[in-house]
């Protein structure tokens, strides 16, 4: 029974490939030297800092939390010994201030006083 059923497998598996052709490897571009250039010149890319008013210690649950209850995807980074809480990052300075100026938005409907935001240049760690 156990050859059986091991030669039905078998030939299950040799017929899932059935049909397709195989395509030859595909060659990847010779590098040149203006390439590496080029990619070396990163786009400018822009965050949205959120966080109390005057950077004094707030229950980073309490913010996160609020910010994922209300849909703004974040990411947390540590400087300074601190964490920070940053949206983005965003391509465009004119994104940045349009999903800074909904958060705003938000935070007034909700009377959240206690948090404001602002457009940052985007830092790449290293």
């Amino acid at each position: 029974m156990r050859k059986v059923a091991m030669a039905v497998v078998v030939l299950a598996l040799t017929g899932c490939g059935e049909g397709r052709s195989v395509d030859a490897p595909k060659t990847k571009p010779t590098v040149t030297e203006a390439q590496p250039q080029a990619s070396a010149i990163a786009a400018q890319e822009w965050d949205v800092w959120v966080g109390p008013p005057d950077h004094k210690l707030q229950a980073l649950t309490d913010l996160t939390a609020w910010l994922l209850e209300h849909g703004f995807s974040f990411y947390l980074v540590k400087e300074d010994g601190k964490d920070q809480v940053l949206l983005g990052p965003f391509s465009t300075k004119a994104e940045a201030e349009a999903k800074q100026a909904q958060l705003t938005e938000k935070l007034l409907k909700a009377k959240k006083n206690d948090t404001v935001s602002q457009v940052i240049e985007h830092k790449v760690l290293q």
